[in-house]
């Protein structure tokens, strides 16, 4: 039976055409920017009386600019404006940017070349927006993840694929200037066919007034996406993404020529690596969480850029420096091996730390500001970018090498994230739930559809061990608050989960009857705002394996705040090593690693009719003859 994974996506018509309409856009931007850069760096192409060294950091810039005059713009487009028209609209655009770009490429005329360079940064700027606040709109809450580890994938696979393209086309003389129009002018046509196909996709806010005062609009984009503190650190993450990469892509010529001793081959084989990495690492995203945003991903990410950042240091250093190599000889010797690897893995890590922070920006940022999101995230790009570009100037004529460079970023990015997760704790308390349960456990689940997409409900389980409340964070797509007993709440590690989870400390009215009360309160003011409330009614874990006698506290929540109730049920955790079996849990060594265990969830039961004898029943019957 087919399992419904990423792929299933280029079957689709919500999807497939925006893919290709972007990947051509992509593409074009590349094969165009780097055949103009070679003119200008092999075949002495130039204006103003500027050498190539210049020309070609000026080319960059012209490039980037864009981004900040009119992504702000670009954002509000996307906002009034059907996004599939609008997909149209912009490559049409990009069809009359390429025609006059073969006139440029025919008179070999630097300057309109450059102008051309301008506009289509103005291009990808228009389209930036509206690629990723439509997915959302197109796609389920269940595939937004792997659409846009998709998306991410196939966009650096074009930028790689436009950049040999256009290396290679404009080198086949004489005839290479005339070449490179056709195969410009081509791409931008069938760009615009494939948008033609993009289903419509209604604007969030038809009546919105465009701001055409750019830094005006610019400045209220960016300090309105800043009052949602987990949205705009997530920009600043991909942002710091972008300034991460942008070193490393921007030294490998220099590494691949002074350092490793290569021809232009060893950095195109490098690029293919770290570009290859990063749509490895996008594509990976959905397997690895289960086809939810998972934010575990996301330090998980850091970690290894950081290390393999770092291991490409030594590798660097170890690398024979005698020999002159083309990529083929550069392969064949087991010496390079450690650096290809670190360069490919630190791609992949990296495109773990970015897919969920963009679905993640997606889906938590109201949805008749996403676009302008977008573009609030390009500009932050941007000017990471372009302040990594200045500090690796000031660093290398400060006197360090390109290896010390990397390994300098390698290690502000431990920083950096360590910086982030302390703003935002919900990234590392989802890695460390996503680590533990993904380390012990392969975990069926069953029925999650019951639970609603949004809006109030309870959630009640059986307690069978410490890892319960993990497990069904884990699993579960949206946040839930859990009621727990004020003892394990307390746990080392685990209390930190807890707390940033906005868990419910509970003890009987014996032993603290004002704590009681206040768990109570905190229960309905969670559900009143709409959230998610797990208990386990059996209070405590289970010394014998099975289900307990329900107690009353379920009927009082349901009673105080009438909300449906949905009955949970692990099976397969009696006898691990975080249950009582066997006396105290986790005095005991691990019997099993990685071991199946099941999460099955039954229809809602109405408010009316949710006393605890029937969600015992049910609960009962979900969890059968498993323990």
């Amino acid at each position: 039976m087919h399992k419904p994974n990423q792929f299933d996506l280029f079957a689709s018509r919500r999807f497939l055409p925006l893919f290709v309409t972007q990947f051509f856009g992509a593409f074009n931007d590349n094969l165009f920017k780097n055949a103009f850069l070679v003119l200008i760096t092999f075949y002495g192409l130039s204006t103003a009386g500027l050498d190539a060294k210049t020309l070609v950091n000026a080319a960059a810039g012209i490039f980037i600019l864009p981004f900040f005059l009119f992504s702000a713009l670009a954002g509000q487009l996307a906002e009034k404006y059907d996004k599939a028209r609008l997909a149209q609209w912009i490559k049409l655009l990009e069809i009359g940017i390429m025609l006059l770009a073969g006139l440029g490429f025919y008179q070999k005329n630097a300057t309109v070349l450059f102008v051309c360079l301008f506009l289509m940064g103005v291009h990808s700027t228009l389209f930036g927006p509206l690629k990723y606040s439509v997915l959302p709109q197109y796609l389920k809450e269940e595939e937004l993840l792997g659409g846009n580890g998709l998306i991410e994938a196939g966009t650096f696979i074009a930028i790689l694929v436009g950049q040999i393209a256009g290396t290679l086309i404009v080198q086949h003389q004489p005839h290479g200037e005339t070449l490179i129009i056709y195969a410009c002018v081509g791409v931008a046509v069938l760009g615009f066919l494939s948008s033609r196909a993009m289903p419509r996709a209604a604007p969030p806010a038809p009546d919105l007034r465009i701001n055409w005062n750019i830094l005006g609009e610019t400045w209220h984009i960016i300090r309105h996406v800043s009052h949602n503190r987990t949205v705009f650190h997530s920009l600043m993450g991909i942002s710091w993404f972008w300034f991460f990469g942008s070193v490393y892509l921007t030294q490998l010529p220099d590494l691949s020529r002074n350092v490793l001793n290569g021809d232009p081959g060893v950095y195109t084989l490098l690029i293919t690596l770290f570009s290859a990495g990063v749509g490895l690492g996008s594509t990976l995203c959905e397997r690895l969480s289960g086809r939810r945003v998972e934010l575990g991903l996301v330090p998980f990410g850091s970690i290894g850029m950081s290390v393999f950042g770092t291991d490409l240091y030594f590798a660097l250093n170890a690398a024979p420096a005698a020999a002159h190599y083309d990529a083929w000889g550069f392969i064949a010797d087991p010496a390079h091996w450690r650096v290809m690897f670190d360069i490919a893995a630190m791609g992949a890590f990296g495109g773990l730390f970015i897919v969920p922070l963009y679905a993640l920006v997606q889906t938590r940022t109201e949805k008749a500001f996403v676009s302008r999101a977008i573009a609030a995230n390009n500009i932050l790009n941007s000017l990471f970018m372009v302040v990594a570009a200045l500090m690796s100037i000031a660093l290398l004529k400060a006197g360090l090498t390109v290896p010390g460079l990397l390994l300098t970023v390698a290690l502000m990015n431990i920083a950096v994230a360590l910086y982030i997760y302390t703003l935002i704790p919900e990234f590392l308390m989802r890695f460390l739930v996503w680590i533990g349960v993904h380390t012990l456990y392969r975990v069926r689940c069953e029925g999650l559809e019951h639970i609603p997409e949004e809006g109030p409900c309870v959630l009640v389980c059986n307690h069978v061990s410490f890892m319960d409340a993990l497990i069904l964070a884990g699993m579960i797509r949206r946040p839930i608050r859990f009621v727990m007993d004020h003892r394990i709440f307390k746990v080392p590690v685990l209390n930190f989960i807890f707390r940033t989870a906005g868990a419910i400390p509970i003890a009987p009215a014996r032993e603290d009857a004002a704590l009681k009360d206040r768990a109570f309160d905190r229960v309905a003011e969670y559900l009143e705002a709409g959230e998610v409330v797990c208990i386990f009614p059996e209070g405590a874990i289970t010394r014998d394996g099975e289900i307990k006698t329900f107690r009353p506290g379920i009927e009082d929540i349901v009673r105080r705040t009438p909300v449906p109730v949905i009955p949970l049920a692990l099976r397969g955790l009696w006898g691990s090593f975080f249950s009582r079996k066997d006396g105290a849990a986790m005095m005991k060594l691990p019997r099993r690693v990685w071991s199946k265990i099941g999460l099955v969830a039954g229809a809602p039961v109405p408010a009316a009719q949710a006393d605890r004898d029937l969600l015992e029943q049910q609960v009962r019957a979900l969890r059968g003859d498993w323990r």
